[in-house]
Parts: C-alpha cells; structure tokens; sequence
C-alpha cells in the first residue's frame, strides 16, 4: 500500500499530494504574508475538524506545529497569495478532496 504524504512548496504556492514518491494531485494554495510566514519544516496531521465556522471553511486540518493547520476559506480570491497568518488557506472543494485522501498522521512537509 502505498504512503500518503503532502508537500506544500511555498515558492510556487501549490500543495502536492504524493503516493510514496509520485505527485496524484496538486492544489493551489494561499500562504502566510511575509511578516507571519507558513513555517518550514516537517510536520504530520493531528486533528481533522468538518466546518470549523470562520474563515477557515468547509474543512480544517490541524497540523502538529500548534495554531497551525490546512484548511479552507471563505474568500476564494485570497488563493495563490500571500494572504494568511501561516495556515494553508485552499478553495473548499479541494480541501475537501484532500481530507478525504489523506489520514490522522500524514506526513506534512512545507519547503521554500
């Protein structure tokens, strides 16, 4: 069975999903502005949470760097920017797709 694991490249703002080590699946994503930048390094999934309520949509995913987390929003137009306090902002359909591929322990890397 193959290992589920996220990339999240911050240069090109995009979110890859690989199976051991072939991306399935890459998402558009907002990060954090430059004076509350998305931190580096590795992480895993420790909570996933339906319609969290704010700003964070329909889905979010906690990461194991605490406040920190994948997750939805309710504005659309911040995709592909430099928008958040450090969270992976994503459209909501497509954090749904990835909550449903990924579990409870998924590695998260998050690179320049």
């Amino acid at each position: 069975m193959p290992t589920r694991r996220i990339i999240i490249d911050l240069s090109d703002r995009q979110l890859y999903l690989l199976d051991d080590d072939t991306v399935i699946r890459a998402f558009p994503v907002g990060i954090g502005r430059m004076v509350t930048a998305t931190p580096q390094g590795e992480f895993s999934i420790i909570n996933k949470v339906p319609n969290p309520g704010g700003p964070f949509g329909v889905f979010w995913m906690g990461l194991s760097k605490p406040h920190y987390g994948i997750h939805g929003t309710n504005d659309p137009s911040s995709i592909g920017h430099l928008v958040s306090h450090g969270c992976i902002r994503m459209y909501n359909n497509d954090v749904l797709e990835l909550a449903s591929q990924v579990s409870i322990g998924t590695r998260v890397t998050i690179r320049s």
